[in-house]
């Protein structure tokens, strides 16, 4: 399997990491994706890219079973609203594709925020870089390579 930015980040750190391969399920959206890999969709992440009014970009990281919270979002780093990006400005300001988006990796280091949740399994599971892709890793390795905080953004 060609290595994906995300699996060099984790082997440059050490970090062990198990990839999950979902393509041959035709799964799309992240509650099939959890349900095809037989996983918690409580445990399984996306990523959320979003535009805040002061025009930054923020990565938001959540259950693929709850939604983003776009107040609490923003809130969250400061900012009066945010909005999803649009599809076509994804992968030149993150260099991935929907469906293979990664907090992992990114052209730049975005401000990223994880749901507050994530905090309460020891398993987290999030895009590898591709569409297909799902890392598993134990979420208290995810600080060493990630600058991230912690936030109540999901509902």
């Amino acid at each position: 399997m060609e290595k994906t930015n995300p699996m060099r980040i984790l082997d440059k750190a050490g970090i062990p990491y198990e990839v999950h391969d979902y393509t041959s399920s035709g799964a799309i959206a992240g509650a099939d994706v959890a349900a095809a890999m037989g996983e918690d969709p409580e445990e399984v992440f996306k990523t959320l890219v979003t535009q805040g009014r002061s025009e930054r970009y923020y990565v938001f990281v959540v259950p693929v079973d709850r939604e983003l919270d776009l107040k609490k979002a923003a809130a969250s780093v400061g900012e009066k609203s945010v909005e999803m990006i649009r599809s076509k400005d994804l992968l030149p300001t993150t260099g991935y594709v929907h469906g293979g988006c990664s907090p992992l990796g990114m052209r730049k280091q975005l401000r990223t925020v994880i749901d507050s949740s994530a905090a309460e399994h020891e398993r987290f599971y999030v895009s590898g870089g591709k569409v297909g892709l799902q890392i598993e890793m134990d979420f208290a390795d995810l600080r060493k390579v990630l600058d991230y905080r912690l936030a109540d953004i999901s509902r």
